[in-house]
């Protein structure tokens, strides 16, 4: 069944705890000095292997073939480690969290213009980006994410933090999409899924059926804190990947990390159960941090640990 496009005013929006956005805001602050790491490749061998892949002035771009449209994955290697989207149809293109650096806009808006077609949409999700007077797609509830002061105040933050060198704020106009619609944007489909409910209300996107977008792209490493810091977080994320997951798809993206395979969701999906139960069965955060890392041993984000088992025990 697919639903229309709703326009939705400020008092559509069911406010999440303010605690929680900022908290939030505080997490994506620190993400700036400790950004997701990128590989220096496009991907690993998987269902979903590259089609191409291509470097940039800033970044470089990887190419998804999926027959009826591509994904065009810019990683960005900024300070944040973002990712940045294009679906390209028959026709047009759309794109999805353009970038937030001047140098990261150059190169993506460069190669938008190469592919020779119009741009018939730009998606905001969880992040705003080089978007101009643009009018957006966001998701139910994130118009006054973007004006509130919590998100505000991060992006206050990275403007004193780095200047001249991020674009302007977006001025063009937010279309909100309700969650659990389905929209054909560029002769593509989409779905807008609920994203996790400890993050911004944003939404998880099916692309297709080969994809599905999430804030952060699921990776065989410990989490941090900004994923989840409390036990209601872990299982939050666990809703969240198993629904992804359900979906079928092949390749899972995110604005943050590299492109995964259904078998990484299935690796991060077994390890939040394992935190989950240890959680439950040891008696404090030192004892749980030692048996999460001898439960697996040699995982990368291992230097994280240590702050995850204090956020998690505090929070009792």
């Amino acid at each position: 069944m697919r639903m229309c496009l709703k326009i939705y005013v400020k008092t559509h929006f069911n406010p999440q705890p303010m605690k929680k956005l900022a908290l939030l805001a505080a997490g994506a602050i620190a993400l700036s000095s400790a950004a997701f790491a990128q590989d220096n490749c496009c991907g690993s061998e998987s269902d979903a292997a590259p089609a191409s892949c291509c470097a940039a002035a800033s970044g470089k771009f990887d190419v998804r073939d999926f027959g009826t449209y591509k994904l065009h994955i810019y990683l960005t290697e900024d300070q944040m480690g973002d990712a940045s989207f294009i679906i390209e149809g028959a026709d047009s293109l759309v794109t999805l969290e353009q970038p937030l650096f001047k140098v990261n806009a150059a190169a993506f808006d460069k190669y938008l213009a190469s592919l020779g077609k119009p741009v018939a949409h730009r998606i905001s999700d969880f992040h705003l980006g080089n978007t101009g007077d643009a009018a957006l797609l966001v998701p139910q509830g994130m118009t006054a994410v973007f004006k509130g002061p919590q998100y505000g105040g991060m992006m206050a933050h990275f403007a004193e933090q780095y200047g001249d060198a991020i674009v302007p704020l977006p001025t063009g106009e937010t279309v909100e999409v309700d969650f659990n619609t389905d929209l054909t944007l560029a002769d593509v489909p989409f779905r807008f899924l609920h994203g996790a409910s400890n993050d911004f209300p944003g939404a998880d996107i099916v692309i297709g059926k080969d994809v599905v977008y999430l804030h952060f792209a699921p990776a065989q490493a410990h989490i941090n804190t900004l994923y989840a810091s409390t036990p209601a977080g872990i299982d939050a994320r666990l809703a969240e990947l198993e629904t992804a997951l359900a979906t079928g798809a092949t390749l899972f993206v995110g604005s943050h990390g590299n492109p995964a395979t259904a078998d990484d969701v299935k690796f991060l999906i077994d390890y939040l159960g394992k935190v989950k139960s240890l959680r439950a069965s040891s008696p404090d955060a030192e004892a749980f941090a030692a048996a999460l890392t001898a439960a697996f041993p040699g995982l990368p984000g291992e230097a994280g640990v240590a702050d995850l088992a204090k956020a998690l025990y505090a929070a009792e």
